[in-house]
């Protein structure tokens, strides 16, 4: 059929009510959202971010309500979609950014692709990946890893990718989302090295909609966690000690789950396997940590100088 792609969309938008389908590639994707409320009879209350591109540029997609049990876990990072009967709004401006792996795509930021179980009622279709061509023109997905070494030199909040051997992986805790409230963020910590430096990555993971994965971080584990922000230099951290934290669009990929994901062919991705390669089992083992109350940031060493 005839299709349209992004950049034309955002020329022609106002001017029509039917748009030709669509073929892109998502590149981002947020964890889902739930805004239910008492007083609102809603039976499927969620929505959830996605950023997808083809070769004129990038735009948001959101998905609305009963698609998103429907749609959510097969919608991956890296995923074709092709997409039919859309609906096309101004974009919510409240709604984090993630950064791109491609500092020179074009974003479209004026409007965003709306998926509707009704009015209009969206056809999605994935495109499975061997039958993608390359005369679409679509983008790769692509990454911005960090190693451990690069880390300190890098400004707050900067936004990265990781990949690490898990050597620590706290209890899961919990932290009142506003004051007063009962609504609660779940987070553990995790310290993961990747060979190029004595310290390892410190991780603050909250949890993303993963849970499989959430829950199985264990060490000696090959953890990848992408679009983690950059901490360093805050008030409440004295110790002025570097950590990285997950953000709305942060994925976490454990061992077993790394095959096929687009991030296995990254360079510093295969650096790390050839180092691992070269490392005992048995040593690291030794090293290894599970469990207990992770104080962070650390206390003074001295009481004089808390």
């Amino acid at each position: 059929s005839k299709l349209t792609n992004l950049g034309h969309l955002e020329m022609t938008w106002r001017s029509r009510v039917h748009f030709h389908p669509l073929l892109v590639r998502i590149l981002h994707k947020s964890r889902l959202n739930y805004y239910g409320k008492p007083e609102k009879k809603m039976d499927m209350p969620y929505q959830a971010y996605f950023e997808v591109a083809d070769g004129s540029g990038m735009m948001s997609m959101v998905l609305w309500n009963s698609l998103c049990p429907e749609w959510y876990h097969s919608m991956k990072v890296g995923t074709v979609l092709l997409l039919a009967k859309y609906a096309i709004k101004t974009s919510y401006p409240f709604k984090t950014q993630p950064t791109p792996g491609d500092s020179q795509m074009k974003r479209f930021a004026t409007i965003e692709i709306n998926l509707n179980v009704r009015d209009p009622p969206s056809e999605i279709s994935i495109i499975p990946e061997e039958m993608v061509k390359p005369e679409w023109g679509l983008p790769e997905v692509k990454y911005r890893f960090i190693t451990r070494s690069e880390l300190d030199d890098l400004p707050h909040n900067y936004s990265c990718d990781v990949i690490g051997l898990v050597t620590f992986v706290g209890r899961t805790e919990r932290a009142r989302k506003r004051e007063h409230n009962e609504d609660f963020w779940l987070y553990r910590w995790a310290h993961a090295i990747d060979g190029t430096s004595d310290q390892p990555f410190i991780l603050e993971l909250f949890a993303t909609s993963q849970p499989d994965v959430f829950e199985r971080i264990h060490p000696m584990t090959y953890l990848v966690c992408t679009q983690m922000r950059v901490m360093q230099g805050l008030p409440e951290n004295p110790s002025r000690t570097v950590y990285l934290t997950t953000s709305n669009e942060s994925q976490i990929f454990i061992t077993g789950w790394h095959k096929g994901q687009p991030y296995t062919k990254d360079a510093k991705v295969k650096n790390f396997i050839q180092w691992m390669k070269s490392q005992s089992e048995a040593d690291q083992i030794k090293k290894t940590v599970i469990g207990g109350y992770y104080p962070f940031p650390r206390p003074p060493d001295s009481f004089l100088k808390y």
